[in-house]
């Protein structure tokens, strides 16, 4: 078996590992069972033809009929020696389970002394909805032109997020992405207007125009710095509709954004024809935004809501307004 078994691997192995600095090779052994080598240096090729793949085999099989689990190896090129203590990993429903106790008659493997492998990447998505708090309460209170409908003030950002290990249960997600505010007036003639003063909102009179919308848009650089308790030890956040994980997870930390662009937009039929007038002025918002995000997850499904500390505009040429978003994380 093991002559077999070695010989298509490390042929395999070669194949790929001299295309690519790193590759993954499946190897299929019975209708729901397969073995994974990931390979980063085609130095490893002499370690994998050292390794004693029957007694591996005998232990993996006697560990899975008497845990029910799935055993996973981690090991350097140096040799593990007897009486070394080896570093082995159990995951049972998603979740990591370290197991580094010395069973020297159980395993015929290597010594794992890297750290590497504490990090894992991820592509995240934030879609929701956008209003503004001023004084503490929503400017519809007091009929401001410049209150939105939360239907169609839609928030977006896309995200590579990073999550690094930092203890048990204890993580930290940081990224850098971009993100797009969107502001819908309640009223779909309002007309923002950039004067030396400031910025004013007004409602536009154009004879026999039928107004469609308005609004306000503005696109930021975003930085993400949130430490992360997730119950469930997870390397990586599960996936929206991916279907496993029963943890609980909840993270709380900054964030600051570089605005890079911003226009306002007015939508109204004329004679029959759709105008759309289109603004990209600056309207004195502030270039950054910073604030707080709070993350809560349960399963494979995660929420967020982001609060600016500071106001949307530059102070004394527009409102006081604090901005804030929340939805769901794809």
């Amino acid at each position: 078996m093991k002559k077999v078994f070695l010989s298509i691997v490390i042929a395999a192995v070669a194949t790929v590992a001299s295309a690519q600095k790193q590759d993954t090779v499946i190897v299929e052994l019975a209708k729901t069972s397969r073995v994974i080598f990931t390979v980063q240096d085609r130095s490893d090729l002499e370690t994998l033809k050292q390794f004693n793949f029957d007694e591996l085999f005998d232990n993996i099989i006697a560990k899975l009929e008497k845990n029910d689990t799935t055993a996973i190896v981690k090991s350097d090129t140096t040799k593990r020696n007897p009486g070394d203590n080896e570093e082995v990993y159990w995951t049972r429903d998603g979740h990591d389970d370290h197991d580094n106790d010395n069973d020297q008659h159980d395993w015929n493997v290597y010594k794992h002394s890297s750290h590497r492998g504490r990090t894992w990447q991820s592509f995240n998505v934030d879609l929701g909805t956008n209003n503004y708090l001023e004084d503490g309460k929503f400017p519809d209170n007091e009929n401001q032109l410049y209150s939105v409908r939360p239907w169609g003030s839609w928030y977006l950002a896309a995200s590579s997020i990073q999550r690094t290990r930092i203890g048990k249960k204890f993580f930290l997600e940081w990224g850098l992405g971009m993100s797009w505010y969107t502001f819908k007036f309640q009223e779909d003639n309002v007309l923002m207007t950039k004067t030396d003063d400031g910025v004013t909102f007004t409602e536009s009179a154009i004879e026999g125009a039928s107004y469609k919308k308005s609004k306000l848009s503005a696109s930021y650089v975003m930085a993400t710095l949130i430490p992360v308790i997730d119950f469930g030890d997870n390397n990586r956040k599960p996936r929206l509709f991916e279907g496993y994980g029963d943890s609980f997870r909840i993270g709380l930390g900054p964030y600051i954004g570089y605005r890079i662009g911003s226009h306002s937009k007015l939508v109204y039929k004329l004679d029959d024809d759709v105008e759309k007038d289109k603004d990209f002025k600056n309207f004195y918002l502030n270039n950054l935004r910073y604030g707080a995000r709070l993350q809560i997850g349960y399963r494979s499904t995660d929420l967020f809501i982001n609060y600016d500390i500071n106001e949307l505009f530059v102070e004394g040429k527009g409102p006081k307004l604090n901005a804030f978003s929340f939805g769901i994380i794809f």
